[in-house]
């Protein structure tokens, strides 16, 4: 939420809050993915760059697939035409979540390769790149913990010098989440994205 809109809300809240139960109100029939995947598409519209960011971070954690996305972008495309279609695509492509490139977007989930564990000491954490999609892995004895580096907020890519012991800290909100178990300890509430692992023959993988 901006600071204007906030301003506002503590200004006004006794009118803004009718607009807000209006909105609620009329997308209660809605699973949270339609609903929210509806809202990318009239942020696309009316090109506001910050309200995409955040209805598309939504529609993903709400289980909104990459190509479900492309698609209603393209099924729009007699109200939102090309101009508008690209301009969200460019905003996408900015983004540089792994999710949209075009090895991963099509693909079915499937084990990677993140790591070698024989060089990687106990509790410790690393910053894998694995292909298009950069990981967090963290070791404590034989288990391994994997995460997404994107913050669950608006995906920033957050860099390993952001982690600082056994805390990382996304640098553009200050989300901060504790690494041993991936919950956002501080600022926001949602936690990183962690995959599924196992080892084989000393050789870390995750699933996605």
């Amino acid at each position: 939420m901006s600071d204007a809109l906030d301003y506002l809300i503590k200004v006004r809240g006794d009118a803004l809050g009718h607009y807000f139960k209006f909105l609620k109100d009329a997308g209660k029939h809605l699973d949270p993915k339609t609903r929210n995947l509806i809202s990318v598409i009239t942020k696309v519209d009316a090109q506001t760059e910050a309200g995409f960011r955040q209805y598309l971070t939504r529609a993903l954690r709400e289980g909104c697939t990459p190509m479900e996305v492309v698609d209603a972008l393209l099924m729009a495309f007699p109200t939102l035409g090309l101009a508008k279609i690209v301009w969200a695509t460019e905003i996408l492509l900015d983004m540089g979540l792994p999710e949209f490139s075009p090895e991963l977007i099509a693909a079915q989930p499937a084990w990677h390769r993140v790591t070698e564990i024989v060089d990687f000491p106990d509790d410790d954490v690393r910053r894998i790149d694995c292909g298009p999609r950069s990981v967090f892995v963290y070791r404590k004895g034989e288990d391994f913990k994997v995460y997404d580096s994107h913050c669950p907020h608006q995906v920033t890519n957050i860099p390993h010098l952001a982690l600082d012991g056994k805390e990382l800290t996304c640098p553009k909100h200050n989300w901060k989440f504790d690494i041993t178990t991936g919950q956002c300890i501080a600022k926001g509430k949602h936690p990183l994205k962690a995959f599924e692992t196992k080892v084989e023959d000393d050789v870390l993988y995750a699933y996605w």
